[in-house]
């Protein structure tokens, strides 16, 4: 079911020291138990399972539950040792595990939401499981009294969600691509800001570019830095302790705003001018619309979250020296699908999990600075 792949490398890249499988179907969410050689998954095959890695240093299931519909989501709080499992059917269910982590008791169900849970957070200061469906709707259940304490609609169906416990705030996305920031209250909400597309505000990124669809995010306030994982396995790190730049609004224009060569559709200037009509493109350093000609080069620009070639106009191309085209990103290769994963930054621990039934154990030590890992212990 699990094998242990090799000890730890002094290297500049994660390593990978263990693979658990056994799963029959997509593992959908796994978390690191803190303080614990354990991994918590939950699976699209029904099932909840608690790993715990044995002396012969093989992860093996301590807890095989399972459970009326497929597992999307989960949150797990080591001090009261509380599971939060989200379903396909849209329902909250709450279980307490052991201390010895070799049972698991069945609390309470919540009717959270009307189709799956994509997220899930609980605040033990509020008492209060917050979750994000696809029924568009992020909604926040007291956990005493197991009732409903307000919800709210968006306009698609919510994806990932984040909460501030101190300030009671929520940011959600949805797969408009849009992010919302919420203030929950006991029973109400209100919407603190929106923001769209790319138009975010500093010292926010912008635009960091990538292959795949982005499946799940971490940022690491202590080194600033934020790791990515998508679906094609990438596992991307980005240096966010330095000036970011946003990137620019494509312009709009019936012409190239540099030759003013008329664009294909541009009917009038192309019959006024005798001349045939030109392809659009955009440089993505400053946005103007510009044509073929007047956009040759290709540079890496990182500052603008661009780590690999893309197009620029040639007035731009000629702005950008050397030092601004120095990689502030390292990519690595997780090697399977990654729909999700979780870190304890504490011993620099990162798991991995995806649609190909394997989860992943991760030293990221090397790549996130060995100041992160206070508590790792090599075994």
């Amino acid at each position: 079911m699990a094998a242990e792949i090799h000890s730890r490398m002094n290297t500049s890249r994660p390593v990978l020291l263990n693979k658990i499988e056994g799963h029959q179907d997509a593992v959908n969410a796994a978390v690191l138990i803190p303080k614990e050689d354990g991994v918590i998954t939950v699976s699209e095959d029904r099932t909840i399972r608690v790993w715990l890695k044995r002396d012969s240093g093989q992860y093996w299931p301590s807890i095989f539950h399972t459970v009326s519909a497929p597992c999307s989501a989960i949150s797990y709080n080591h001090d009261s040792k509380r599971i939060f499992m989200g379903q396909d059917n849209g329902a909250i269910v709450e279980f307490i595990m052991a201390e010895d982590f070799n049972k698991m008791t069945y609390v309470k169900t919540y009717p959270a939401h009307q189709n799956r849970v994509s997220a899930i957070i609980f605040s033990p200061e509020t008492e209060w499981v917050i979750s994000t469906g696809h029924d568009k709707y992020l909604s926040w259940m007291c956990t005493r009294s197991g009732c409903l304490q307000g919800r709210h609609c968006f306009g698609a169906w919510a994806s990932c969600l984040q909460y501030d416990m101190e300030t009671c705030h929520a940011f959600v996305g949805d797969y408009s691509g849009q992010i919302t920031l919420l203030k929950l209250e006991q029973n109400s909400c209100s919407v603190i800001s929106t923001l769209k597309g790319h138009e975010v505000p500093a010292p926010c990124i912008g635009i960091l570019q990538l292959f795949d669809k982005v499946q799940s995010l971490c940022y690491l306030q202590l080194t600033r830095q934020l790791i990515s994982c998508a679906a094609d396995g990438g596992i991307v790190v980005w240096n966010m302790d330095v000036q970011r730049e946003e990137a620019p609004q494509w312009q709009e224009s019936d012409s190239c705003q540099n030759c003013k060569q008329p664009f294909f559709w541009n009917f009038k200037q192309m019959w006024d001018t005798k001349s045939l009509g030109l392809r659009q493109h955009h440089c993505r350093k400053c946005g103007k619309a510009i044509c073929g000609k007047c956009s040759t080069k290709r540079t890496t620009y990182p500052a603008m979250g661009f780590e690999f070639l893309v197009r620029v106009c040639n007035d731009c191309f000629d702005t950008v020296k050397d030092e601004d085209r120095t990689s502030l990103a390292t990519f690595h290769e997780g090697k399977h699908n990654i729909a999700h994963m979780n870190l304890d930054n504490t011993r620099g621990l990162m798991v991995t999990c995806g649609s190909d039934r394997v989860v992943k154990i991760w030293d990221m030590t090397p790549v996130i600075g060995c100041g992160m890992a206070t508590g790792f212990s090599s075994r």
